[in-house]
């Protein structure tokens, strides 16, 4: 018998076995959407004219294959949080205005979309549709991971305005789902794991059950619309072009917002955002907001920094470090060398050169081209040193910049014209987990027993070895113990709506009237002063004289410790302790100061060859504001516009005071005179300081706002 039938056999027999003992339940129990708490908290009395409305478009609960891995309680995490917590958590933990639930299409059976779609509506049922104090939006996230760049699209969210059954598909639309059929625990583990871990064995079978539903869902048949296919099929969408086409035979209001773009888990070092701009890759109506900000950092700005230097062979090499970068392949060479000096060894040099090669030619599983390396030892490398919060390993070309900047490349003469929104994308039904920060190990994706769970070697091996990227399995290939150490609380989407209902707020994100922030709930304005009244940020307009605009930002209010007593009245202790861990939004009158407004100039490519840097001024103006201020209001114009002859993209920056935040400096590096890093302290491996907090500036990104000549 072979280790793989050994294994398979154990995998048939060791759940049935372990229940016929009496050691787990029966599986089934943790499954289902729960039924959310059925008291509305007081909706504010209602406002004239425009009011911002603070919500999360990106919420998983455990019906996210990867959301069940999360929460694990075998390496520290709190079991099931359905969609039901989600909605609780909304209205109670962190007052929202609204959110959505966005689990993961490619683990959605038909019976994990009918509960969705019933606990959506369950969570609206507890307000007055009137004058909701929530409103909740149904969708879910298009999760496509290509192993290169040329086959990488990304994660995308759908969101949808309506939430009845003859209004919304009859199935979620996944990406191809063989790639996320593995668990991210060895199989062997799970079979142990309700022996291991007693206290919580019905858990286990649970999760095991998921894997077994899922695969046995058919693919729905290819070229058939959407209309005439069965109910109990997964429909799969191999890259945008077939989503938007399906959702276009759906023809229900819809939203596509890209995210994750920039983040180097799941994203190839050579990927380029750019490539999507054609009439097949990007619908301008339905994917007119970015994420710009969530729980993975900030997905904002370009650099011209890179992992991967190209010859005009095209040819791949290692790119050389600079004061604000070192490449990963870069550093996977010193640690090869490093380790060959200290054993007296020969040909260090060789050893480096091939170190570096073999991460390169690894992609995606770099990391695993060297044994016995901790997330430590790799120091800073793959992280951009002069991006406050940028995302893990950021892709720069993955970026709201790059995407701003790029021309299409049929032709056509699309632009991305994204409005910028903020969302947590937590993976423990926490939408709006930014409004203190606190409890890391509970408010962010962090996961802190995994590294010792999965059993890193600490066996130091001084060369590399070559690794065949296809050959290891995506969950392997994913860096995830360093990862964990860079997650934040996630952001937030403002919505500057004429008031609090269902299509009001639709109504501001359709017209791009959003911004997003990093957490805090900063009030801020920017518009363009026009003589028949302002055009507010999201705007796209013939404009034909020097732009005049206007920013007004106000800092968020400061968090009293505690919970509101409505929110007291609501829950019971235990529920408030399980979703909330004891702390939810209670603001007090005080606010934090704003410390300055930056204004960034994007001119976008006439054409894909045109060089990039020169055209992302950023900051192209920064603006004062007077100190020790909550409030600040300033004015600027740009009176080389109508020189330039070209569109131009405008978008603003609010910056509050530095305070502390969770993992805003999540390797905390000693440095050398010159910046560089000498050695690590990842978060997560300090047990005094367990959530990490580190000083930084919270901010808001408002929308831009796109200004184009007239043509003759």
């Amino acid at each position: 018998m072979t280790s793989t039938t050994f294994l398979a056999t154990l995998r048939r027999l060791a759940v049935p076995l372990a229940g016929a003992m009496g050691l787990i339940g029966c599986g089934g129990e943790h499954l289902g959407p729960g039924s959310p708490t059925a008291v509305a908290r007081a909706a504010p009395e209602p406002e004239s004219g425009p009011q911002v409305l603070f919500g999360d478009l990106h919420t998983h609960t455990h019906f996210s294959m990867d959301a069940w891995a999360v929460n694990l309680p075998v390496i520290g995490g709190e079991g099931t949080h359905p969609p039901a917590d989600a909605c609780d958590f909304a209205r109670y933990c962190s007052g929202l205005d609204f959110w959505s639930i966005n689990d993961h299409a490619e683990g959605l059976t038909p019976r994990h979309w009918a509960e969705t779609r019933r606990a959506v509506r369950d969570c609206n049922a507890v307000t007055d549709p009137a004058r909701p104090d929530l409103v909740t939006f149904l969708g879910w996230e298009w999760t496509q991971v290509g192993t290169e760049a040329e086959t990488h699209f990304g994660h995308k969210n759908v969101v949808l305005r309506d939430t009845a059954d003859d209004a919304t598909p009859t199935r979620p639309i996944s990406a191809p789902r063989d790639e996320f059929q593995a668990s991210p625990i060895p199989r062997v583990a799970r079979w142990l794991l309700p022996i291991v871990d007693f206290a919580h064995r019905d858990y286990y079978p649970d999760w095991e059950y998921r894997y077994e539903e899922v695969a046995a869902v058919p693919r729905c048949a290819k070229g058939v619309d959407v209309r005439e296919l069965p109910p109990d099929c997964m429909e799969v969408a191999a890259d945008p072009a077939e989503l938007f086409e399906k959702l276009d035979q759906w023809a229900f209001p819809s939203l596509v917002i890209p995210h994750g773009t920039s983040w180097g888990l799941m994203t190839p070092a050579e990927t380029e955002i750019g490539r999507q701009l054609t009439r097949e890759l990007h619908d301008p109506v339905r994917q007119n907001l970015f994420e710009i900000y969530s729980g993975h950092g900030s997905a904002e700005e370009y650099r011209s920094c890179r992992e991967v230097a190209r010859d005009a062979a095209g040819k791949t090499a290692c790119s050389p470090p600079t004061p604000a970068f070192t490449p990963c392949c870069w550093r996977a060479g010193e640690v090869v060398r490093e380790r060959c000096e200290a054993s007296g060894g020969d040909d260090c040099s060789e050893l480096e050169s091939t170190a570096r090669r073999h991460f390169l030619d690894a992609g995606a599983a770099g990391h695993t081209t060297i044994s016995g390396v901790t997330p430590a030892d790799w120091r800073d490398c793959g992280q951009c040193r002069d991006c406050p919060l940028s995302a893990y390993s950021h892709r720069p070309t993955g970026s709201a910049q790059a995407a701003l900047v790029a021309a299409s490349l049929d032709g056509s003469g699309r632009r991305f014209r994204f409005g910028f929104i903020g969302s947590s994308d937590t993976h423990k039904a926490r939408p709006g987990n930014g409004y203190k920060e606190f409890a890391r190990g509970r408010m962010t994706d962090a996961m802190g027993k995994l590294s010792g769970f999965l059993g890193t070697s600490e066996e130091p091996v001084p060369e590399s070895r070559a690794v065949v990227l296809d050959e290891v399995p995506l969950t392997d290939r994913r860096y995830v113990e360093r990862n964990g150490s860079f997650y934040v609380t996630g952001g937030l989407v403002a919505a500057i709506a004429e008031g609090r209902t269902r299509d009001a707020i639709w109504d501001a994100l359709t017209s791009r009237r959003v911004y997003g922030t990093s957490g805090p709930r900063i009030p801020l304005g920017f518009e363009l002063l026009r003589g028949e009244g302002p055009a507010p940020m999201g705007s796209e307009l013939e404009w034909n004289e020097t732009p005049r605009f206007r920013v007004t930002a106000t800092g968020a209010r400061k968090q009293r410790p505690g919970c509101p007593a409505e929110v007291k009245a609501a829950l019971s202790p235990e529920r408030l302790e399980l979703l909330c861990a004891g702390e939810c939004h209670y603001p007090g009158d005080e606010r934090w100061n704003i410390a300055g407004i930056e204004v960034v100039r994007i001119r976008p490519q006439r054409n894909p060859a045109e060089p990039r840097e020169p055209l992302i001024e950023d900051p192209w103006r920064s603006l004062p504001c007077p100190a020790a201020s909550p409030s600040c209001e300033v004015h600027f114009e740009d009176p080389d516009y109508l020189g330039q002859g070209r569109e131009v993209a405008y978008y603003v920056r609010a910056l509050q005071e530095e305070t502390p935040a969770i993992a805003a400096d999540p390797v905390r590096c000693e440095r050398d005179e010159r910046g560089r890093c000498l050695a690590a302290e990842l978060c997560g491996e300090d047990a005094e300081d367990p959530d990490c907090l580190s000083p930084v500036q919270e901010r808001a990104w408002s929308s831009p706002i796109f200004l184009r000549p007239s043509t003759p």
